[in-house]
């Protein structure tokens, strides 16, 4: 029997102004975990503290982790108005990680707000209800505690063509071992939310596989009625050559298989491909942070 997702919104039908009195004395975090992404985390930075921070106070504070970029992305965000903050200067007493999901993680442990919300950083086309869709379930329904986006992601100005990981590897990993998962419509989607007393106790994977984790775990912590969805439009963005999605493809397969319970994976694992250098894939995993005491220490 495949699981059914909580309540569904849609961002372009909210009201700032409701949101904002919805708040009620709660803060909130938009944090952009970014590598390398000097071209677009300038504008989209700008865009949430014009329009989200200072035009209607929804947003308290817009924060940026740079994983260790090698062009101006630290530079360009701080320029932008977002607090900036490397990645290894983060909880730096449990050692340097690598990935996607090091980084949400440093974010979550950096940030203050009550609400979380996560954006990716590589978006061309950003628009302020990316961030008000995902925030408003958490501000107008009590009983969510997860928010997971998704949106139609045009490739060359062509429709239903985005996703390729979701559709070649995610959904038939979830159509055969996670049928609770089946609801949600993008399941790797890189746009959630959440607060922070459910997102403390989750752990990340450090590497791609970051975005099925936390959707499954949030599933089986909270139950699906408390797991909305919010559709977020259009959304354009960097999309990789077809090579490169093996070691994202990798990394989900493996992060499903794990929720599955499958044991015995060799990893990590080398991905290899005849006459291309062998690519070795194989992140940990940072435990929630409730599990932290240095965390526990500050957030008390």
């Amino acid at each position: 029997m495949t699981g059914q997702a909580g309540p569904t919104f849609r961002a372009a039908d909210l009201d700032v102004g409701a949101l904002v009195a919805a708040k009620a004395g709660r803060t909130t975090s938009v944090c952009l975990p970014a590598r390398d992404e000097a071209t677009t985390i300038g504008p989209i930075v700008e865009v949430i503290v014009a329009e989200l921070v200072v035009a209607q106070a929804l947003v308290d504070e817009v924060v940026v982790v740079d994983d260790r970029s090698s062009d101006a992305t630290a530079r360009v965000a701080a320029a932008a108005g977002a607090r900036v903050v490397a990645a290894d200067a983060v909880l730096p007493e449990l050692g340097q990680g690598t990935g996607k999901g090091e980084a949400l993680w440093k974010s979550l442990a950096f940030s203050t707000g009550d609400v979380v919300a996560w954006c990716d950083a590589d978006i061309t086309d950003f628009d302020p209800c990316f961030v008000t869709g995902l925030l408003a379930p958490l501000l107008l329904d009590a009983e969510v505690g997860f928010v997971k986006g998704f949106y139609e992601r045009p490739v060359g100005g062509i429709t239903g063509e985005g996703g390729r990981v979701t559709e070649l590897v995610a959904r038939p990993l979830i159509a055969l071992l996670l049928p609770d998962l089946a609801g949600f419509f993008q399941p790797l989607s890189g746009e959630y939310a959440g607060r922070r007393d459910v997102l403390e106790r989750l752990p990340f994977s450090q590497g791609y596989g970051v975005d099925l984790g936390l959707l499954a775990d949030a599933v089986t912590l909270l139950g699906h009625a408390r797991v909305a969805q919010v559709d977020l439009g259009v959304r354009t963005h960097r999309n990789r050559p077809l090579g490169d999605l093996g070691a994202t493809a990798l990394a989900v397969l493996h992060e499903g298989l794990g929720r599955a319970g499958v044991d015995g994976m060799a990893w990590p694992a080398t991905l290899t491909r005849p006459g291309a250098v062998p690519r070795t894939v194989g992140d940990g995993v940072r435990p929630a942070l409730v599990e932290v005491p240095s965390y526990r220490r500050r957030a008390g």
